[in-house]
């Protein structure tokens, strides 16, 4: 029998829950973009005189979004437990589930102007299921062979959402789990930079759906640039320079390959795009808060509008793939 009519047959057999097969996991980084675009628009609010409350509306479209898609994915737990087995055993999209405890985190950051009750339950609950990750995937990446090709910049999410920890734990007073955080966040990011930037340049190029996973790259200096300065008083000491000026770096070179990611059709990865782009925007204007200066206010509009304009495009592409019927469809 042909692939096609298999497919055919399975529809069949699960009939309007075929679908519901198929959502993946990394869906939930489309919460993780929205999210910090939210969070740049309120920075940009503060340091560039921009519109504020575009933020806030981003901030509430993210929570929203976040509350839709965790009930999908747990109602595709429920009628396919196999399919998310599947995802789980799988060595590229397991690294995705961790951004559900990561989106957490940023609605604490988000929520926290509003409701310090709020951002704590939010912030304690993406914490512990971040930490409870972090463990796993360091077992698993010991216990397991792994061949060099299954690496790509995907694999950064478990360990770098550590960092995310420290922006809202310094300022709900919990100084020393910040710093336990960044101290993981950071060794181990460097240690997989290495690894990764290694696979990249040494061995067979990536499948086209997982070049925008090389976004990715940009995150971690970013957001690690937001929570040093949190856990340093918004001191802008050596540190937060080569973080702030090798995270730009990083962003020029994505940017400088605009041509194969224009070559990649649309993949729920492409909201890979989102996040490192919102998180490098952050850094730039806390950078910026401190020290001033023309060319980096130039910088920090640039980034703000270059975020804005991606995520839109991105937004674009998956509500139109939503009405084709071709967001939730086999891998």
């Amino acid at each position: 029998m042909s692939q096609a009519a298999n497919a055919s047959q399975e529809k069949t057999s699960e009939g309007g829950t075929y679908w519901l097969m198929h959502v993946p996991i990394p869906l939930f980084a489309m919460v993780m973009g929205i999210t910090g675009l939210g969070l740049a628009w309120r920075k940009a609010g503060h340091v560039l005189g921009a519109p504020a409350m575009v933020g806030e509306y981003l901030l509430g479209t993210g929570a929203v979004l976040f509350v839709l898609i965790f009930m999908l994915y747990m109602t595709k737990a429920i009628a396919h437990p196999g399919e998310v087995k599947a995802e789980f055993s799988n060595p590229i999209r397991v690294n995705f589930f961790p951004t559900v405890s990561i989106s957490l985190l940023l609605l604490a950051i988000a929520s926290f102007d509003y409701s310090q009750a709020t951002s704590l339950a939010l912030w304690g609950m993406g914490t512990t299921l971040h930490f409870i990750a972090t463990v796993y995937f360091m077992g698993r990446w010991i216990n397991h062979t792994h061949e060099i090709h299954m690496i790509n910049p995907a694999w950064f999410i478990p360990v770098v959402g550590n960092l995310l920890v420290p922006i809202a734990g310094v300022r709900l007073g919990f100084l020393e789990t910040s710093w336990f955080f960044f101290s993981i966040g950071m060794v181990f990011w460097i240690l997989l930079f290495t690894i990764v930037f290694y696979r990249i340049v040494f061995h067979n190029p990536m499948p086209a759906k997982f070049l925008p996973t090389l976004f990715i790259l940009i995150a971690p200096p970013g957001v690690a640039v937001i929570a040093y300065m949190g856990l340093m008083n918004h001191q802008a000491d050596v540190l937060v320079k080569l973080l702030v000026y090798s995270g730009l770096f990083i962003t020029v070179l994505n940017l400088s390959l605009v041509r194969q990611f224009l070559r990649v059709p649309f993949f729920v990865s492409w909201w890979a795009y989102t996040f490192p782009l919102a998180a490098m925007t952050i850094a730039t204007l806390e950078y910026l808060a401190v020290t001033g200066g023309l060319g980096l206010t130039l910088i920090g509009w640039t980034l703000l509008t270059i975020t804005s304009f991606i995520i839109l495009v991105v937004l674009v592409a998956t509500t139109i793939a939503l009405f084709r019927g071709k967001l939730f469809v086999p891998d």
